[in-house]
């Protein structure tokens, strides 16, 4: 069997266009963007071209844009700036989202002395506005809201303008994690009122070890990095411009062929249930991904009927690359801290596996997957 690849949400494989346009830059435009020759200059011009598109793809203005090496230090670097600059005390956010969240809270609970509060999720992840807005409510201090759009392991979507209005009543900031939506979903940023977003390029086909912030204009930044002041002061680093341009043309690729790539991913999906659904009705799918309305098209979590601990092996041995997503099987130190909270006991105990698609996924990937499933099964 050919190697199949379904572990999308984790890393994509990066388009041709992009590594020459990367290779180019790395030839022909070595110059540190900080340099004041032609050189420098030339770099210098690349990167603020690349910053004015990539802003344009979401209406907003190049200024609002900040370059980063990953969507972790975006996250990072949203949630040190409300606290130590913009005067917030309180984040609120929820307890499956993503590690560079939760563990960036947990950090500047402790060392900033600020307020960590969690709205409930209920047994298939959604969040419950009407408890967002009691804790909003209770309290008049300076709040952040941290809750991803689509979330990593479960693909669920957020009801992003709900969550940005009921931010926006209660004169709290409101922040998302938006890593597995950049790239697959449009987002204009003048009626989506999101303040912060962030971008990781290697979720949507473009390089390793770059991504961006957004930061809403009329919020200072203060910078996490110190020393030569790039990136306007808000970044001391100096400016991976091969990569920045790589984002830029995986973006530009992304969105213009994103309408035909979803209809061609999200069909796949649907025809992956359907084959699972064929081989057993006690094939589960955790949190809203198994609704092709209320989930990401390019995730899909399954929970098998049974407990297999090596079921992550023996995909892998058959060249299958998937991930994984309970404590209970090989390949897995610590389990999924989504799973933990939304699953009921005996229901955490099965194998689950997530399985997550690309435009490059084809519907022999599929057939060759169920076809190992059934022989496990």
């Amino acid at each position: 069997m050919n190697a199949i690849y379904l572990d999308n949400a984790a890393t994509t494989s990066v388009y041709p266009e992009v590594i020459e346009v990367m290779q180019t830059a790395m030839i022909e435009n070595f110059g540190n963007p900080s340099s004041t020759h032609q050189f420098g200059r030339k770099a210098k011009s690349s990167v603020e071209t690349a910053r004015k598109n990539i802003a344009k793809h979401f209406n907003v203005s190049a200024a609002e844009i900040i370059f980063t090496s990953s969507g972790t230090e975006a996250d990072n670097l949203i949630l040190y700036n409300a606290i130590l600059n913009l005067d917030v005390t309180r984040i609120i956010t929820s307890k499956i989202e993503h590690h560079a969240v939760l563990h960036a809270c947990d950090f500047l609970q402790t060392s900033e002395n600020i307020v960590v509060e969690y709205v409930n999720v209920d047994a298939f992840g959604t969040v419950d506005v009407l408890h967002l807005e009691k804790l909003l409510k209770a309290s008049k201090v300076k709040t952040l809201v941290s809750l991803m759009m689509i979330n990593n392991e479960i693909g669920n979507l957020l009801s992003v303008h709900e969550i940005a209005n009921v931010c926006k009543l209660n004169n709290a900031l409101f922040h998302s994690d938006t890593v597995q939506v950049i790239g697959h979903y449009k987002i204009d940023l003048q009626t989506t009122m999101i303040d912060f977003m962030v971008a990781s390029a290697h979720k949507f086909h473009g390089p390793k070890g770059v991504g961006f912030a957004f930061f809403r204009k009329g919020f200072g930044i203060v910078p996490m990095l110190h020393g030569g002041g790039q990136e306007k002061g808000a970044r001391s680093s100096t400016e991976n411009v091969h990569a920045i341009l790589g984002m830029e043309k995986a973006l530009e690729i992304a969105h213009n062929t994103l309408e035909e790539d979803k209809v061609h991913i999200e069909n796949l999906k649907f025809y992956f249930i359907t084959e699972l659904k064929k081989i057993s009705e006690d094939f589960q799918f955790n949190g809203h991904s198994g609704d092709i309305e209320k989930s990401s098209y390019t995730i899909l979590s399954v929970r098998f009927p049974t407990q297999n601990e090596m079921l992550l092996f023996s995909l892998d041995l058959a060249g299958i690359a998937v991930s994984g997503g309970s404590a209970c099987q090989s390949g897995s130190n610590k389990g999924s801290h989504v799973l933990s909270e939304i699953l009921k006991d005996g229901e955490e105990d099965k194998t689950s596996i997530r399985f997550s698609f690309s435009k490059f996924t084809k519907k022999e990937d599929i057939d060759g997957t169920i076809l190992k499933i059934k022989e496990l099964f």
